[in-house]
């Protein structure tokens, strides 16, 4: 394990992504300005629904937000060119992190992804060639890396492909429903609208995703089907990147590849000036058994995050329990319909109350499909009321919820007082009707 972990190989790999990953967090948090990413999911919204547990955790008053992403892109700037590396990179691992907790309206894969990456490149060594950090201390400059700078990539992206092609395997998505409901959306589209709505395209999609998932890190690790894997990659990402829109992460997956070549490919095409490093030594540091518990660790750690609902009572696709944190990338639509009824200890006077009202449109379709933002909504709810002396009993009343278009099925218990539940994180919650 010590060679595999340990031995000193070229960075030319890790130095090139770098440069990207630097240039695709700037364009991400800079975006987010301009596209009014910040201003509708951030700004907006009276509160937003934190990561429970962090409910102390809102955004910037007034226009603080744009401050931030602001600030968060020249750091995504500093990484890219390599200065001040180390504060850079773990400046924008907090920050990112930080309003990864702070909302859920607009949750996404790919956030999560990219706070782990930020992990991996808050360790390893990208600041030593091509870098401002080198110039100002020519001191640090290196052409080699030890060899789990690059695997801790690749395994980090076998994990998600391999979970992102197994999760579509289900009833919804073999049958295309799903697929179709995510083309429908699509219908407006300048040209490819209409082709989107095409069954052939459908199952092409279907079937096509759960393949390329599964495959694409085999096909790229074995040599002779690494450029086929590059071409498949550059259309599935390409594709995603213009009909769904999920911002830099089309991009980023690309960036990935650069670690499954040799790293003398990667020297030749981009750092020809560079001195190839190929003495292959064995630098084992002082600190190697502890190194290697956290490396095996964090991974099984990876690999059993997602399994997490098979575990839980019900089902994942209606319930949410176990669905974050578990690569169940654009697997299913969910909408719900929803009441919110308060009851006056005192009087025993019960109201409806409209929930509506007190959240932005993003929000709303959350207090009808969402449990874990349910119970939020009903603490606040409660701490609300308690603040104007009233003690409350309040209750979740018709509830209803559809996944993939299928019929309106029963979803939270009527009966139950949710202003005394406590909240689950790795167990069922009786409450939800699964």
């Amino acid at each position: 394990m010590n060679k595999f972990l340990f031995k000193q190989i070229d960075n030319s790999a890790l130095v090139v992504f770098r440069i990207f990953f630097g240039l695709l967090i700037f364009l991400e948090s800079v975006g987010a300005i301009f596209t009014g990413w910040i201003k509708r999911t951030l700004i907006d919204p009276e509160f937003t629904f934190s990561m429970i547990g962090f409910e102390w955790l809102q955004p910037l008053p007034g226009y603080g937000m744009y401050a931030y992403y602001i600030i968060m892109g020249i750091f995504g700037l500093g990484v890219m060119l390599g200065y001040k590396y180390r504060v850079s990179i773990v400046a924008f691992t907090v920050m990112w992190t930080l309003t990864y907790l702070m909302q859920k309206a607009s949750y996404n894969n790919h956030y999560y992804l990219l706070i782990l990456i930020s992990v991996f490149m808050c360790l390893v060594p990208a600041h030593k060639y091509a870098s401002l950090d080198v110039k100002i201390n020519p001191e640090i400059k290196s052409i080699k890396m030890p060899n789990w700078c690059r695997w801790v990539f690749i395994i980090q992206m076998a994990i998600v492909y391999t979970y992102g092609s197994l999760n579509k395997v289900y009833a919804d998505w073999l049958d295309t429903s799903v697929i179709e409901i995510f083309m429908l959306a699509k219908k407006h589209y300048y040209i490819v609208g209409e082709v989107l709505q095409e069954k052939w395209v459908h199952y092409f999609l279907a079937y096509g995703g759960i393949l390329y998932d599964g495959l694409v890190i085999p096909l790229l690790l074995y040599k002779p089907t690494r450029k086929l894997a590059l071409i498949c990659s550059i259309f599935f990402h390409i594709f995603n990147a213009i009909v769904f829109q999920v911002g830099i992460f089309p991009f980023l997956s690309l960036a990935f590849i650069l670690f499954f070549y040799d790293p003398k490919v990667i020297h030749k095409l981009f750092l020809k000036s560079k001195k190839y490093y190929e003495d292959y030594s064995i630098t084992v540091p002082a600190y190697s058994t502890l190194f290697k518990a956290v490396f095996v660790g964090y991974f099984l750690i990876q690999v059993g995050l997602p399994l997490r609902h098979w575990f839980i009572k019900g089902d994942v696709l209606k319930t949410e329990e176990g669905h974050r944190l578990s690569w169940r990338m654009m697997l299913r639509t969910k909408s719900g319909v929803v009441n919110y009824k308060v009851v006056d200890k005192s009087t025993g006077q019960s109201t409806i109350i409209n929930h509506y009202k007190m959240v932005s449109p993003k929000q709303r379709n959350m207090l009808a499909t969402k449990p874990d933002v349910m119970w939020q909504f009903i603490q606040r709810l409660k701490k609300q009321y308690k603040n104007e002396g009233k003690e409350v009993e309040i209750y979740i009343v018709n509830s209803k919820v559809s996944v993939n278009g299928k019929p309106y099925e029963s979803f939270i218990n009527p009966d139950i007082d949710m202003a005394k539940v406590s909240w689950n994180t790795f167990v069922h919650s009786p409450w939800i009707l699964d």
